[in-house]
């Protein structure tokens, strides 16, 4: 897994609504007819300026879920699925129809305005969502249905709704309730301060001259003429970032760049992350348990926060040692060009990885470059999803957008509309920085189609520039892709609250780390990895060589994913005065990361899945377990042939959060899952090394 892809993650909600939002999921809707007849369909979202109209289309939604919650609790009689269940879920199909599309747009709207507009919603909808999460009424409503005679699905809604009740402290006494809507509260603001300083600090370094960049592509140095000071600008944002770090041969302007790149934030964001590791511990302590990741592991597939560290030092034990062995060759290499080096540090890390994987290898990173220019590889990822799941994806060419190179999509199966999506795939200033899905519309059956955007920053989306992409944007490209199949293909559900990504934390990356596995069958990169000046196809001689490289800094990449899994862990694992997270961060890379820690430097600031997955980063890896498990099920050599994606749609996506992640894995694999095939791919990268 890529470091840096990051999924827009909200856990500033209380405990009713942390399985809802696992991938930032958004909804929007107009009014709700009766249960089972699907209402008209609205307009597509867009986020456009008129301000005042997405203000008033929020009040409208606000107004409707607070008259749900009035007609819930003023029920007299018997309590019934029809008086409660589906009333408290019209009441949540309201108000996500509100925080989805605010969240959303703070994260990617390009005017200022606007974003600090849908902040002022998000701040009044998490009031809301807090207070209901605190509504004894409705808790005790919805406890009062008969759970005798409930369909499964029915059923184990009912049950994890009043779990999760208990979890926010719906049941303690009226002094508890009001503290913890308070620290609630407060956890929205300082999440929300946390992100916009990682949006607003746009950092960059600047060059001399184009000889400041050699070894970079020529495409690049092209696309990056000098301003009118005569300077080459250079970002720390992914697509100036990963060239330069990869193939400059300017060591200054790479640890430039790292530095810039690893303390984008600081200092302001390090007083924000204290304190959102202060709220949160007293928040979990109020509620009764020792420690934030206490409170955050319990309804997890892990379980504890014992387990989860129990399951990182599992994974250490594989790793660690080969990690060091391939710092070794790192190292060796480096001495080729520096006789007395002792050591290789962060900035040429990727750098030397290059040249090592061209000669021990035969792959060239540059060289595959340009069968992976943006349009093709858009496309292609279009394409192979619409052979393997048997859907069809139709350019809506009139749709309304928050910015021009916004593009929107239906899907269909047949003549069946499916669900909707935009694609937001490049960077700009004030948008959201990393890869991720946010969806737009969560599907309920009967009442509304799932909708969702794809929020990315790849190369190209300018004129004259192919957008020309290294393997692992393609990578992150499927990835994404597969969580927005995800909330699709789970949007045909009852109940809102489980629809779509709204699964179990530790299994929601599962679903889309398998998608990867299809950008490294040379079979499906030939159907779109052409050359943009040829139009030649990959070699497949090429994509062996790469897979083959790919293997080689396998275990340090682990290693890297354990350090950010410790650290996020172990800042939230004790009491906040035992806590100083430039500590923190010495002490896991030191003891995981075979490279050594670059001086001044203050990761943590920039880190978003320090608030958005808080203590369970784990789940990267907890989940690419399961992901090398079901993709142990499929035809490796038709990876085209839609038979098993059919049944692995049907079996896995579809159920959405509807039934605990671990049954659903069951029933696609026949048992339950293993560590199998995890551990093979792993040793597959500790394999001796030949030319």
């Amino acid at each position: 897994m890529h470091p840096n892809r990051w999924m827009a993650v909200l856990t500033r909600f209380p405990a009713p609504l942390l399985g809802l939002i696992a991938v930032a999921s958004l909804t929007l809707a107009g009014p709700v007819e009766a249960a089972g007849t699907m209402q008209a369909l609205p307009r597509f979202y867009t986020g456009s300026p008129d301000q005042a109209a997405f203000r008033a289309m929020c009040d409208a939604d606000m107004k409707a879920a607070q008259e749900a919650l009035d007609r819930l609790v003023s029920v007299k009689g018997k309590r019934t699925v029809a008086n409660t269940l589906d009333t408290y879920n019209e009441l949540m199909m309201h108000a996500l129809n509100v925080a989805y599309p605010a969240g959303l747009m703070e994260s990617v709207h390009p005017d200022s305005a606007y974003r600090a507009t849908a902040e002022k919603i998000t701040q009044e909808i998490d009031k809301f969502l807090t207070d209901l999460s605190l509504n004894r009424d409705v808790y005790d409503a919805i406890a009062a249905v008969d759970p005798k005679g409930l369909d499964a699905e029915t059923s184990y809604f009912r049950e994890k709704t009043l779990r999760d009740f208990r979890r926010s402290g719906v049941d303690r006494d009226e002094a508890t309730r009001k503290k913890v809507s308070e620290l609630n509260e407060h956890l929205t603001l300082l999440s929300q301060q946390f992100g916009r300083n990682i949006r607003q600090d746009r950092r960059f370094i600047t060059v001399d001259s184009p000889d400041d960049l050699k070894g970079l592509p020529e495409d690049f140095i092209k696309s990056h003429p000098a301003g009118d000071d005569g300077k080459i600008k250079i970002t720390v944002e992914n697509p100036d970032y990963v060239p330069v770090l990869r193939y400059a041969e300017n060591g200054d302007v790479r640890k430039r760049l790292r530095f810039e790149r690893q303390n984008r934030a600081y200092p302001v964001n390090i007083g924000v992350l204290d304190s959102l590791i202060l709220v949160r511990h007293e928040l979990a302590t109020l509620l009764g348990y020792p420690s934030w990741a206490a409170y955050i592991t319990e309804d997890k597939m892990i379980g504890t926060a014992e387990n989860a560290a129990a399951f990182l030092d599992r994974v250490s034990k594989l790793v660690v040692a080969p990690a060091r062995d391939e710092y070794q060759i790192y190292l060796q290499r480096k001495r080729e060009d520096v006789p007395d080096a002792k050591a290789v540090e962060q900035h040429e890390a990727s750098y030397y990885g290059q040249l090592i994987r061209k000669r021990d290898y035969d792959f060239d990173a540059q060289a595959a470059r340009p069968y992976f220019p943006f349009a093709e590889v858009k496309k292609g990822v279009m394409d192979v999803m619409s052979t393997i799941f048997d859907v069809q994806f139709k350019k809506i060419e009139d749709a309304e957008v928050w910015h021009p190179s916004v593009e929107a999509y239906e899907v269909y199966e047949g003549k069946k509309l499916l669900g909707r999506f935009f694609l937001d795939l490049h960077p700009r200033d004030g948008k959201y920085q990393h890869a991720a899905q946010f969806g737009i519309h969560k599907g309920i059956r009967g009442k509304q189609i799932p909708e969702a955007a794809l929020v990315c920053n790849f190369p190209g989306g300018k004129e004259g520039d192919p957008g020309l992409m290294e393997h692992r944007d393609v990578q992150t490209f499927f990835h994404e892709f597969g969580h927005l199949l995800h909330t699709i293909f789970g949007g045909d559900v009852r109940w809102a609250p489980v629809s779509g990504t709204s699964v179990e934390r530790d299994f929601v990356e599962a679903p889309s780390q398998m998608l990867e596995e299809w950008t490294w069958d040379p079979t499906v990169l030939q159907t779109f990895a052409k050359h943009y000046e040829t139009g030649e196809p990959i070699p497949v001689e090429m994509v062996e060589n790469m897979r083959r490289a790919d293997t080689f800094g396998r275990a340090i990449d682990v290693a890297y994913q354990l350090y950010f899994a410790n650290l996020s862990l172990n800042i939230y694992n004790k009491d906040p005065k035992d806590v100083n997270t430039d500590a923190v961060v010495a002490k896991y890379e030191r003891e995981l990361v075979p490279f050594p820690g670059m001086k001044d430097t203050h990761m943590q600031a920039s880190f978003g899945h320090l608030d958005g997955y808080s203590a369970v980063y784990y789940t990267y890896q907890w989940s690419l377990v399961i992901a090398k498990d079901l993709f142990s099920k499929f035809d490796h050599e038709h990876m085209l042939d839609p038979t098993i994606p059919t049944k692995y749609r049907k079996t896995v996506l579809a159920p959405a959060g509807s039934r605990p992640a671990a049954d659903v894995v069951r029933t696609f694999l026949g048992r339950d899952f293993n560590y199998d095939a995890y551990e093979s791919w792993v040793r597959e990268g500790l394999k001796p090394k030949a030319n």
